[in-house]
């Protein structure tokens, strides 16, 4: 009996009511195309290439979920990420409904030595999950989550995003390290790294990264983790999209109490410097139950603040004790910590990073907070509602993981730093990158490498890694040797492996 008969069963309808990774069986849907014979596409190198339509049938065929061209009602839709900056026109759309789909569309690919673009939150800064020309593999509709609450697992689709996750886990009491935009793609924010409000607790995404589902190059479906293709799993915890497309993650959950001490504390701008340097001396002796990270940014009626965001992932009594230095620095203008539901902190940045705005990011890592950073920081400071600088707090657990245990390069910073722009007018574009630019250049001297999900002009993946890279080139040339998965932070396959 073939997949599609098996699913056409009574049983099979049953357990794919119960297990999100199960192929639909629905109708067919047609694949829209106005090309008569061919159309045009772009191959791997950037150079002009035709796809037969004929072919283009085929792996519509061949697919449970819909192939769209330009014409198909939903394939602007389809094609659209996050950051309005991108305005690109993938060849064919492949919107897939399981791992098997992914499996034909990357051998499609391969076969016509098509671009290739993985879409999974379409939250890549830089505009990697479309191409102009190529393949867009859209995971969008893998986006169930399944919670294990006796075992805390939780088993996650390509395509959810960080708000599925943190949902669905947080019904049994339960969580893990997610990102702090809730919009933004598991499978992306993962495969990086993962930075949120819970790291210092209980590590990086990755750290939380039992094992996965991942089509390699070849189409191969492969179940990768610590016993099994454990090199490969070693490289996808930090080396991004280079080896694979995800079509499930299972991460270690933890048990989490909702209701945390949580929220903001802002000052006036000019007191920045008192501040930065209390902060400086004091964060890196805090328990790893407390998450403190700074940012300066400017309000939309004009006031400049310097501001401070608060998780303790701990009982709050011990919170406020904790917390009770940072408070008595200043004149804070507000102070919004309390004990509230995690999600208000998991949701409060989704409305100013709405999809659609366009944005340019700059990042780095840093050791520590130094008198000399801070100085930078205040001299450096644009006070514009559209041009701000955030930190990812680090350190704690994150710190605890050896440096080549996973192939994610930066244990041993204490903070990321960023500059973000974001505005409306694409007449703005240049003039907006060139002033994150121009802060992050300040900012860059104390910086050693930077943040691959982040950065919009990140280069020199080899340098970056460090004394990963070697081995992440090498599993590169083993598992993708063409290079197939390039539009990342590009690991160089090995001469040979």
């Amino acid at each position: 009996m073939d997949r599609r008969q098996f699913c056409r069963t009574t049983l099979a309808a049953t357990i794919a009511g119960s297990f999100p990774y199960l192929a639909g069986c629905g109708e067919k849907a047609p694949v829209a195309t106005k090309a008569d014979t061919s159309i045009p596409a772009v191959s791997l190198d950037g150079a002009e290439i035709e796809l037969e339509k004929a072919a283009i049938h085929e792996l519509g065929q061949a697919l449970d979920g819909p192939v769209m061209l330009s014409g198909h009602p939903e394939y602007d839709i389809a094609r659209r990420i996050w950051n309005g900056m991108h305005d690109k026109r993938p060849a064919l759309i492949a919107k897939v409904a399981s791992a098997a789909d992914v499996s034909e569309a990357i051998s499609f690919a391969r076969d016509n030595n098509l671009l290739v673009a993985v879409r999974g939150g379409g939250h890549s800064w830089p505009g990697k999950s479309v191409c102009e020309g190529g393949l867009m593999i859209d995971l969008s509709g893998l986006n169930k989550v399944m919670v294990d609450a006796y075992d805390r697992r939780a088993y996650c689709g390509g395509g959810a995003l960080l708000n599925n996750l943190d949902t669905a886990a947080l019904e049994h009491g339960l969580v893990t390290t997610a990102g702090v935009v809730s919009h933004t793609g598991v499978g992306g924010y993962t495969l990086g790294g993962g930075f949120g409000r819970l790291n210092r607790k209980h590590g990086l995404t990755i750290d939380n990264l039992l094992g996965a589902e991942i089509v390699t190059a070849d189409g191969q479906v492969r179940h990768v983790s610590n016993d099994e293709d454990a090199e490969l799993f070693w490289a996808i915890r930090g080396g991004g999209g280079n080896f694979g497309v995800v079509t499930r993650f299972e991460f270690q959950l933890h048990p989490f109490d909702r209701n945390v001490l949580s929220g903001m504390i802002a000052w006036p701008i000019d007191q920045a410097r008192d501040v930065l340097d209390f902060y400086g001396g004091w964060y890196q002796g805090l328990s790893d139950d407390l998450y403190v990270g700074p940012a300066m940014v400017t309000m939309p009626d004009g006031t400049s603040v310097v501001a401070m965001e608060v998780v303790y992932a701990g009982d709050p009594a011990a919170g406020e004790k904790e917390l009770a230095p940072l408070r008595s620095i200043g004149k804070p203008l507000d102070d919004g910590v309390k004990v509230q539901d995690y999600m208000v902190m998991q949701t409060q940045e989704d409305a100013a990073l709405a999809h659609g705005i366009r944005s340019y990011a700059k990042s780095g890592l840093a050791k520590e907070i130094t008198p000399e950073l801070v100085d930078t920081l205040v001299e450096a400071f644009v006070a514009d509602p559209r041009i701000a600088f955030f930190t990812h707090t680090a350190g704690g657990a994150v710190k605890q993981v050896g440096e080549l245990d996973t192939a994610f390069p930066h244990r041993n910073a204490e903070t990321m730093l960023l500059v973000a722009s974001f505005w409306e007018n694409p007449a703005d574009d240049e003039e907006w990158m060139a002033k994150s630019r121009e802060w992050f250049a300040a900012i860059e001297p104390h910086t050693g490498g930077y943040y691959d999900n982040i950065d919009s002009d990140g280069e020199g993946a080899a340098g970056n890694y460090g004394p990963a890279y070697d081995r992440l080139s090498r599993i590169k040339a083993r598992y993708d040797a063409g290079n197939l998965f390039r539009l990342n932070s590009n690991v160089r396959p090995a001469a040979s492996a």
